[in-house]
């Protein structure tokens, strides 16, 4: 990585025989042909202790995996859009209880779905309006189009009057009220489902802060971070960088679905997706992370609070994800996890059955993309691949367990 020097695994107290079983793993995945190419990183105590790259990261073009590739994001996203809320919510303008519809109207007495029969949606009273915090935790009652598991789901997939935050051509505004004449799948703060609840807090930033979403974040998160390559569009100096995306075809042969010579993500859109929308790399990412484990800033520059990280970086369900209605979710069972403000949060490893540890928090993407820090042992781990879904294999459960087995100390 281009930001920080690599140091012998043993001076973090780390390995370099474990953790070379990191790097025999990604050639199996990569040599296998279930994945084109993968890029990970381990730091430890804020030292770099290891970064490898295998494989392509274009096929179609023989192009080389490199360290400074440029990736899909998609959910790896939302911590970043939830940072500049919370930066906001530092500045006083709301409180983490107060009803969205303060600046959104068109969420004001929402309804919930209760049933229906032959296309006919019934719908009820909401108990309570979506709080700031409803959304930051998943439970606000929103979805997504892709879950198809209710009448709900395929209101956000209609052609002429669906709401798709990451093909949508016309306003953040628009979208999100449009969404709010949408019925909720559950009372707020009842469920834990993921949902575009993120996408509405990018539009709260917008709303907020008098900006538009993606110039906020790029000039209040990203440039003082240093996320130089981080954007929701590749610019055209760097669209070598850029990589394939796949999918698994039939016996897990490698099928394209995102040429990265004629993506979406090489000119600028008009709608920014704050739930997935941005492109990054690993070093990148990493200064996200770093600024994370250091409680809030980064070579100097504060973005958060202290006591805001804490609070950012605890659960906040009632139990797990599990107890809140949602036992699985991608490849990852969900007992003994719970979730923040913006990330998942680990409250039992046992439960979880898994390596880890308690307040160690995480997100990917849906293009097998990973990440987690963990403020106990000072440790953040980025796992960067191109398959969709995320679901495919299990590659982030296999990659806990071979970074955390590499800690000696």
């Amino acid at each position: 990585m281009d930001t920080l020097p690599l140091v012998a695994p043993e001076q973090v107290g780390l390995s370099a025989t474990r953790l070379d079983r990191v790097r025999k793993w990604m050639h199996r995945w990569v040599d296998s042909g279930r994945l084109a190419g993968m890029v990970t990183v381990v730091m430890r105590r804020g030292e770099l202790a290891f970064a490898e790259t295998v494989g392509k990261a274009d096929i179609e073009r023989n192009r080389p995996m490199r360290p400074d590739t440029i990736f899909r994001f998609y959910s790896m996203t939302k911590p970043l859009t939830s940072t500049a809320i919370m930066m906001l919510y530092e500045e006083g303008h709301f409180q983490l209880d107060d009803p969205i519809s303060r600046f959104i109207p068109a969420f004001a007495n929402p309804r919930v779905y209760a049933g229906g029969s032959r296309g006919k949606i019934d719908s009820v009273p909401a108990e309570r309006e979506i709080t700031f915090r409803d959304l930051l935790t998943h439970t606000s009652g929103l979805t997504y189009g892709f879950m198809e598991s209710n009448p709900v789901d395929a209101l956000y997939r209609s052609k002429t009057s669906g709401v798709d935050f990451q093909t949508a051509d016309t306003s953040l505004k628009d979208l999100v009220e449009r969404l709010g004449t949408f019925p909720l799948i559950a009372q707020p703060g009842k469920a834990w489902n993921y949902s575009v609840a993120t996408d509405v807090l990018g539009y709260l930033v917008e709303a907020i802060s008098g900006q538009p979403f993606q110039t906020y974040l790029k000039e209040k998160v990203l440039a003082p971070l240093g996320m130089v390559d981080t954007d929701f569009h590749v610019p055209a100096d760097k669209h070598e960088r850029f990589a394939a995306n796949y999918q698994a075809g039939a016996g897990g042969k490698l099928e394209l679905i995102d040429d990265p010579g004629k993506s979406k993500y090489l000119a600028p859109r008009r709608v920014n997706s704050g739930g997935g929308g941005l492109v990054s790399t690993a070093s990148d990412y990493l200064r996200f992370c770093k600024m994370m484990l250091n409680k809030g800033e980064l070579d100097g520059v504060r973005l958060l609070g202290r006591k805001t990280v804490e609070l950012m970086t605890m659960n906040h369900l009632k139990g797990d994800m599990a107890d809140m209605g949602m036992p699985r979710f991608s490849e990852s069972t969900y007992y003994g996890v719970g979730f923040g403000l913006g990330f998942s949060v680990m409250i039992d490893p046992a439960k979880a059955h898994i390596l880890g540890t308690p307040g160690e928090y995480a997100w990917g993407g849906a293009a097998s993309t990973a990440f987690w820090c963990d403020p106990k042992e000072d440790m953040a781990v980025i796992l960067l691949t191109q398959l969709m879904p995320s679901s495919t294999y299990p590659i982030r459960r296999e990659l806990r367990v071979l970074t955390y087995q590499a800690i000696v100390d």
